[in-house]
């Protein structure tokens, strides 16, 4: 490892913020040597609790977010924010509003915020996301929080890399159960219904309640569903008694360690896999073939696929095992 990462590793691991953002860019942006990274400090990780906050656009994730990040932060934990934004399918940038939100907090000593663009990723959360939460880890944060895009059913995403999960909802935004169904319904920790300060807040609390109470398995504990406001306040205290439950039942123990390394495996080999054959077909001009061959009436983009993946297979016999193969 060269000389100034490592200069950088240990400054990072001493909590210097400066160090702490410049190796998550470094990370981020996929510089050379960002493995090597990632591998040096993977040993020194998996002590801080992540909380995942999802939900449907304007729902006041990002106004919650910065109230009970304060609050966890004035309680003495050292905090890590990912505001995750959704990038430009043309330039692969991201407007990054949720930091502009977070701006009342953005000067607390205890409180870092990470603003990240999805790079395309449907769920609002890349395997660069992932990272920062390691190194945010290694760096000494308590906890990391995720605000995903608030693209409703889409973000089931986040519990891949989340201990607990925080599903926000609010009056007033059209048929708000709806958005929160079909998978995501099933990765909330706890569901909140933000801007209760608003009419209806009650009939959506119940509405909620009687899909969970149908949905639940009678063995399963069912997520509390609670009422608060980012605005006035309402409902914050009860909040913060729950998210200090899901920090302490971390510290006693892993939740979903397993689940999440093997999520974590996949979706590194998903991408390394799709770039090595991405890189390799490009640069020996067998995609221009195969596209001529579909255009002509030759062949079919399914016959393709099927062709590039018997020829960059590892193993091209499925029966077929050798020594290391995963079993």
């Amino acid at each position: 490892m060269e000389e100034k990462l490592a200069l950088m590793i240990e400054a990072a691991r001493k909590s210097n913020e400066r160090a702490l953002a410049k190796l998550i860019s470094h990370v981020e942006d996929r510089k050379p040597g960002w493995k090597d990274i990632m591998k040096a400090i993977y040993a020194e990780t998996g002590r801080t609790c992540v909380i995942g906050v999802t939900g449907s656009p304007g729902a006041g994730k990002s106004s919650l977010v910065g109230e009970f990040a304060k609050q966890l932060g004035d309680m003495g934990y050292t905090i890590g924010i990912i505001a995750v934004d959704p990038s430009s399918p043309f330039s692969g940038g991201a407007v990054l509003g949720d930091r502009i939100r977070m701006r009342d907090i953005s000067t607390y000593k205890n409180i870092f915020i990470r603003s990240m663009a999805t790079r395309g990723m449907l769920g609002g959360l890349c395997q660069a996301a992932r990272d920062v939460v390691r190194i945010m880890d290694f760096a000494g944060r308590d906890i990391v929080i995720i605000e995903t895009v608030g693209v409703g059913q889409d973000e089931i995403e986040v519990v891949s890399a989340s201990d607990y999960v925080v599903l926000v909802t609010y009056p007033g935004g059209g048929d708000s159960v709806q958005a929160i169904k079909a998978g995501v319904m099933e990765i909330a920790d706890i569901f909140v219904v933000n801007k209760c300060d608003r009419g209806g807040a009650d009939v959506i609390v119940s509405e909620i309640s009687a899909m969970l109470d149908l949905s639940t398995e009678t063995t399963e504990e069912i997520p509390p569903v609670i009422k608060v406001s980012a605005f006035t306040k309402e409902g914050i205290d009860k909040l913060m008694e729950i998210l200090s439950e899901f920090i302490q039942k971390k510290n006693e123990g892993s939740h979903y360690q397993k689940e999440h390394i093997r999520q974590e495996v996949m979706s590194i080999l998903e991408t390394e896999m799709v770039t090595l054959i991405k890189e390799k077909i490009s640069s020996n001009g067998n995609m221009e073939k195969e596209l001529k061959l579909i255009l002509s009436g030759k062949s079919d983009p399914y016959s393709v696929a099927d062709e590039l993946i018997k020829r960059f297979a590892v193993i091209k016999n499925p029966k077929q095992k050798r020594k290391g193969d995963f079993q």
